[in-house]
């Protein structure tokens, strides 16, 4: 069983039986609280997910807090500085190679790909292909806590960003391979790249597929209604986000437009 962990006092130490977050100290608007470092494994050989930025006391604390443990790899769900910008310094401190799908975040001649699996003293973590937000996002799949560290393919708060080096097609097919995943499997939770564990994950993918189509019916009926270009979409169809949010919504419209008319 997964064992969830969510403390009252917030998301850091939360997670599963198995899988533990460190919270980064990176709060903004983008980051929510926060990067969930995830530390995964049950005996003496451990990974560590998504290091973070690269903020020396977040990465001293975490090697730190493995210093009676054996840390296998690093992995990264993506490559995106706030989950990737410390991977480097913090495989140097604990003597680890990093791997990730890009080779570009790689260090040491290992990968990272959709169907590996990693053993950890008989704890399995699977990874599991999700393009979408990035062209190199993975999840990682814990059978033995029925959990998903799912990076920024879903958010503990909120819903996810197309990046510039990510593809609406792919994302949605993703997010249709997770929902099916988590209802043949009981997945019991998700555990987010940012924000809160997420109890409830074939509730949550329904709402993040349901909250695309209905972006994209907005978007539509935007363009319908006489708007140009993707600023003036998000004006319309993003209204009632903040403001400073705006840019970012922008990226996720531009995504959506090259989306429409590939159909």
């Amino acid at each position: 069983m997964s064992g969830i962990r969510i403390p009252v006092d917030g998301i850091d130490g939360s997670g599963t039986a198995h899988a533990t977050a460190l919270l980064a100290p990176n709060p903004s608007p983008m980051t929510l609280d926060g990067t969930n470092t995830w530390v995964i494994g049950r005996a003496e050989a451990v990974v560590v997910v998504d290091p973070g930025p690269d903020d020396e006391s977040h990465l001293r604390r975490v090697a730190d807090h493995l210093a009676d443990r054996r840390v296998v790899a690093v992995l990264l769900t993506h490559g995106h500085d706030d989950h990737s910008g410390g991977a480097r310094k913090f495989a140097g401190m604990v003597n680890a190679p990093v791997r990730a799908l890009d080779p570009r975040h790689r260090l040491g001649d290992e990968g990272l790909g959709d169907g590996d699996v990693i053993d950890l003293d008989g704890l399995e973590v699977r990874v599991v292909g999700t393009p979408g937000h990035s062209f190199d996002s993975l999840c990682f799949w814990l059978p033995e806590d029925r959990a998903m560290l799912t990076g920024d393919t879903i958010l503990g708060r909120g819903t996810t960003v197309i990046a510039p080096d990510g593809d609406l097609a792919d994302y949605l097919r993703s997010l249709d391979r997770l929902r099916a995943g988590a209802e043949i499997f009981s997945a019991a939770a998700l555990l987010p790249g940012h924000g809160p564990v997420l109890p409830d994950p074939v509730g949550v993918l329904d709402e993040y597929i349901t909250h695309r189509r209905l972006r994209l019916d907005q978007i539509r009926q935007a363009i319908r209604d006489g708007a140009e270009d993707a600023r003036q979409i998000v004006e319309i169809v993003y209204a009632e986000v903040d403001p400073a949010l705006w840019p970012a919504a922008e990226m996720s419209v531009a995504a959506q437009l090259d989306y429409l008319k590939s159909l």
